[in-house]
């Protein structure tokens, strides 16, 4: 088995052992980007030259430590809009495409402490805002599984990087699905932590009640281990919440007799590709075999967390991009009369169209007259569905419901179609708007494509999620698969 080939544990297990280098990692990892990157399209910014400059420097910091950082060595990719200092953040978007942070977010600060390698900032969909990564503004990145197919979104590329194998880890945010989709497109393993328990400061807020960073992997495991470094209270971050952060890996291997499985009959309704349906009862089959108790819960409200979401996320978005002018940082029009002139002409030119859709849309929600038929019935119906989720919670441990409706769809199949584009996240709007925590896992393949079941868990309890994924995780092979390049 090559370099990268290994998961991110397996690789920091070498290098604490001073098996093996963080160059001869990297170079590996460099090596099989070389052949898939071309094909897929998954970094905006490629840092691997200062990559292998920084793990060479690690080569020679090895010898000398005694006690070895988690992280150390660790490539690792950042979703592009996650401020790096001194490295450009666009959000995928003209408006951004030259701006340079001057400072860190907090996750990468504690990525940093830990000891990882950036190897580049990967695609999206522009300012978060798709679920397909075709809404860039730079270029489309395709499925390592099927470069005719999308790999997902919003973190469409740091999913794709992840699923094709070069690189065994990176940082996401979900607003609405944006790392449980695409991770269930590509293969791999992607979690939504609860809402407040990774900083937000230095993530390009797309809808602040909703976005959240969170890691893909290749294995539970490796989710977990990132989990611990970038978990935490941030002073920094009205948001976060003061919450003691578990060591997750100690979650990894625990029996789950006994443990209680909801089934959300509203998750397995028309709409579901049938063979997900009977892939995903699979998985919940295999789990009562190993002592897991099945149990059939209802969530009413869910099924209009897809029409609240798109009320409440544009809204947010209106008043969070509304800082986006051409006066302060950012693209700004070549031409323009006035102050006005300039401000629509910047806005017009800078931003793509499901943006400027997105905008509009939350803008009228929010208008006057209009707020309480909208925006404000929209958070009551979040509140129902937070409610919903909690008393599910009484009865059960974990839910287990498909990440998508279906596979990974072609590429411009439903860019034409706004609403049908919405629908893929329909399983995975509802964590956002309850705040809990989420994990999609490979549960297998249709005709090559991968296909992701969530486990879900009530808010701050990402222990129970890594124990019930991991278990299943290791009943089958799945996450030992990789794309042929």
């Amino acid at each position: 088995m090559e370099l990268w080939q290994k998961s991110l544990k397996e690789l920091s297990d070498l290098i604490s052992k001073k098996e093996v280098k963080p160059s001869e990692i990297v170079e590996s990892f460099i090596k099989r980007k070389e052949e898939f990157e071309p094909k897929i399209q998954s970094y905006v910014s490629d840092l691997s030259e200062k990559a292998l400059e920084e793990a060479k420097q690690k080569d020679e910091e090895l010898s000398k430590l005694e006690e070895i950082p988690p992280l150390f060595g660790i490539p690792i990719a950042i979703k592009d809009n996650i401020s790096t200092k001194g490295i450009k953040t666009t959000c995928s978007s003209k408006m951004l495409e030259n701006y340079i942070p001057p400072f860190d977010a907090t996750v990468i600060e504690k990525l940093k402490d830990a000891g990882y390698i950036i190897t580049g900032k990967t695609n999206m969909d522009e300012f978060a805002m798709g679920s397909s990564t075709e809404n860039s503004a730079f270029f489309v990145t395709k499925n390592p599984w099927d470069v005719e197919r999308v790999p997902g979104g919003s973190s469409g590329g740091s999913a794709s990087a992840v699923g094709a194998g070069i690189v065994p880890a990176s940082l996401g945010s979900d607003t609405g699905g944006s790392i449980r989709q695409p991770a269930a497109f590509c293969g791999v393993v992607g979690l939504k932590p609860t809402y407040g328990r990774v900083s937000r400061y230095g993530l390009v807020a797309f809808a602040s009640s909703l976005d959240q960073i969170g890691p893909i992997t290749r294995t539970v495991e490796d989710s977990a281990i990132l989990l611990n470094v970038i978990s935490g209270y941030d002073p920094k971050d009205s948001t976060s919440a003061r919450k003691e952060v578990p060591d997750f890996t100690k979650a990894i291997g625990k029996d789950i007799k006994g443990l209680k499985i909801g089934l959300p009959e509203e998750f397995f309704s028309e709409g579901l590709n049938p063979q997900i349906k009977d892939m995903v009862l699979n998985v919940a089959q295999q789990l009562e075999k190993e002592g897991a108790k099945l149990v059939s819960v209802s969530l009413p409200t869910a099924k209009y967390a897809i029409e609240a979401y798109y009320i409440i996320a544009p809204s947010e978005a209106s008043s969070n991009l509304a800082r986006f002018d051409g006066v302060r940082y950012g693209y700004r029009a070549k031409e323009y009369k006035d102050l006005e002139d300039m401000y629509m002409k910047t806005r017009d030119e800078g931003f793509g169209a499901e943006v400027k859709r997105r905008i509009m849309i939350g803008t009228y929600a929010l208008s006057s007259g209009y707020y309480d038929a909208y925006y404000l019935k929209a958070q009551k119906v979040r509140t129902l569905i937070y409610q919903e989720f909690m008393k599910a919670f009484e009865e059960v441990d974990v839910l287990l419901t498909p990440t998508t409706p279906d596979v990974a769809f072609k590429i411009g199949e439903k860019s034409n179609d706004p609403i049908q584009m919405y629908l893929s996240d329909i399983f995975t709007v509802s964590v956002n708007m309850a705040t809990v925590p989420a994990i999609s896992v490979p549960c297998g393949f249709i005709n090559n494509l991968p296909v992701g079941v969530q486990f879900i868990a009530k808010p701050f309890d990402e222990e129970t999620l890594f124990t019930v994924a991991y278990y299943y995780e290791r009943l089958n092979d799945f996450y030992r698969k990789f794309p042929n390049s």
